[in-house]
């Protein structure tokens, strides 16, 4: 286990020590604080125009105003991720310095869950960000707190998928822009398998939806946790782990 956390120290180092983290978590709070005020002025329009019609009764802030900041998060956090992931393996072999990790005493799966875990170190601070808006509810509200900490699950769940992905890709290229370029379509890719649910009943069709991985957080934007969600999306960040163990085991062959 020390060696997964000096791993994973190392590399949430060299996040904070490029302008990469900051200005990931400048962009993911400024685009979300946006959504955010958009959300909480929808929601106060809507509940004025019912008062002034007469109907007093209570308006749900977590559907108006959190459910839409959650699911917005998730879907940008899609493409923030592949700038996480480009750097992981892909700068280990552009610098030559692969060789000397994989030769040193550790095991692939130290070094694999170790830069993992660095990666979801930074994904969650940036993730994090929207706890200023969260905090602005809770200060001027009193929102349920357990559909918030629902969908934050939700969150941390595909970002770690994602991660496992991007993870792999980066061990198949020292480019960080095509290891960067190919996460993002893969993540694009999960976004839109969701949209052959709107014009196909068929099971093919089912299944292919089945495979989006915003299908799979919708429920947890919504303050649902679901066994199927929870093991899909473990099952998908252990195979992605998988196939980075085995890509490499084939680097080791082929040194």
């Amino acid at each position: 286990m020390r060696n997964i956390f000096t791993i994973c120290g190392r590399e949430v180092k060299a996040y904070f020590t490029s302008p990469i983290a900051y200005l990931l978590m400048g962009l993911f709070g400024l685009i979300t604080g946006f959504m955010f005020y958009s959300a909480t002025a929808y929601f106060i329009s809507v509940s004025t125009q019912q008062q002034m019609q007469g109907q007093n009764g209570p308006m749900d802030i977590g559907l108006y105003v959190i459910a839409p900041l959650l699911g917005n998060a998730g879907v940008i956090g899609l493409f923030l991720v592949p700038l996480i992931s480009m750097r992981l393996f892909a700068e280990e072999k552009r610098s030559g310095t692969i060789e000397l990790l994989l030769t040193s005493p550790i095991s692939d799966w130290e070094i694999i869950l170790g830069k993992w875990l660095g990666a979801m170190v930074m994904y969650l601070a940036i993730i994090a960000m929207t706890a200023v808006n969260i905090g602005l509810l809770f200060a001027w509200s009193t929102p349920d707190w357990r559909p918030i900490l629902t969908g934050y699950l939700g969150l941390i769940l595909q970002g770690a998928t994602v991660l496992a992905i991007g993870t792999f890709i980066s061990t198949t290229t020292k480019n960080q822009i095509i290891a960067g370029g190919a996460t993002f379509a893969i993540c694009l890719l999960l976004w839109v398998l969701s949209w052959v649910s709107n014009y196909s009943d068929t099971w093919y069709g089912k299944a292919i939806a089945y495979c989006s991985i915003l299908t799979h957080f919708e429920p947890f934007s919504k303050g649902i946790v679901d066994t199927k969600d929870v093991i899909f999306y473990l099952s998908a960040i252990f195979l992605g782990l998988f196939f980075t163990a085995r890509s490499l085991e084939s680097l080791r062959w082929r040194a």
